[in-house]
């Protein structure tokens, strides 16, 4: 996106009451050829240039930053955590597939380093698995038992996701089965018993049907958007929030910033982050009464 596009969305954002803007690309996209040429038309020198440029215009909106960039060193995460309340990472899996053959930065090794120096940076983190790319149940298992690993040593996961992969038409895993409801809540129940208490489990409900999980034990549905669509997978909408209130049945929805509030009583922010997030979370907290 242009950086008026962004400011746009932005913008329209907060004046719909949004509290999150999630900033997301691929990785290491100055790689790929004829991509510097239009990051330079953007006066920027680097996508984390521009990143960085957005979340701080997001800030001035009122708007939390939230960034998933894939793969970052130690330094470019602690340049990050000045202008973004939490940041996230997909585990995906601990096993070596062959659906991540062709990726380095999805060898398990540097997505769990990544996740380690979140934590040695006092980040709050989103990560998760995706389920049907190749791994087993017992990868699913090791993959759980390595972020309670982490956890335990820097209690920084505030949450995780258990997504299913969705095949899309054209590329090599297009014909790939995709998991089914009870193959999912048998995941969602695992990793309530592997992982620590303190860590929600979020399944994304424009992905599943969510009506027949949240049993399973899950408690987050994630962020939904009033401006903009999915853009990891955008033949799938998001669900409105009356839709929401719904689908989960005799559960309470409640609305929660990108931050949970543990990390937010810890100060786990840079401080220029304070104002904002003390002025969001009263509107949330304001918001859930009337609700």
């Amino acid at each position: 996106m242009e950086p008026a596009d962004v400011e746009e969305t932005i913008r329209n954002g907060a004046a719909l009451g949004c509290t999150e803007a999630l900033f997301t690309f691929g990785e290491r996209p100055e790689e790929e050829p004829g991509f510097m040429e239009y990051l330079t038309r953007t006066k920027y020198f680097s996508i984390l240039d521009y990143c960085e440029a957005m979340c701080r215009k997001s800030i001035d909106y009122g708007v939390l930053p939230h960034t998933n960039a894939g793969i970052l060193t130690y330094e470019e995460m602690e340049s990050l955590r000045r202008v973004n309340a939490s940041m996230g990472l997909m585990l995906e899996t601990t096993a070596n597939i062959p659906a991540h053959a062709a990726s380095k930065g999805k060898e398990p090794a540097v997505r769990l380093g990544m996740i380690e120096d979140a934590g040695k940076l006092k980040i709050p983190f989103t990560t998760g698995l995706l389920l049907g790319i190749g791994e087993t149940i017992k990868d699913r298992e090791e993959s759980l038992i390595a972020i309670r690993n982490l956890h335990k040593r820097y209690g920084h996961i505030q949450e995780i996701i258990i997504q299913n992969f969705c095949p899309k038409s054209g590329t090599p895993m297009a014909r790939n089965p995709v998991p089914g409801t009870d193959e999912i809540c048998a995941t969602i129940r695992m990793a309530r018993d592997i992982l620590q208490k303190d860590i929600a489990i979020q399944i994304p409900p424009n992905l599943i049907d969510a009506s027949l999980l949240i049993s399973c034990g899950v408690d987050d549905l994630g962020g939904v958007s009033p401006v903009t669509i999915d853009y990891i997978n955008p033949e799938h909408p998001w669900p409105a929030i009356e839709e929401l209130k719904t689908l989960v049945g005799d559960s309470q929805l409640c609305e929660r910033l990108c931050i949970y509030p543990q990390y937010v009583k810890k100060g786990w922010y840079h401080p220029d982050l304070e104002p904002l997030i003390n002025r969001l979370a009263q509107i949330v907290k304001a918001r859930s009464r009337v609700s």
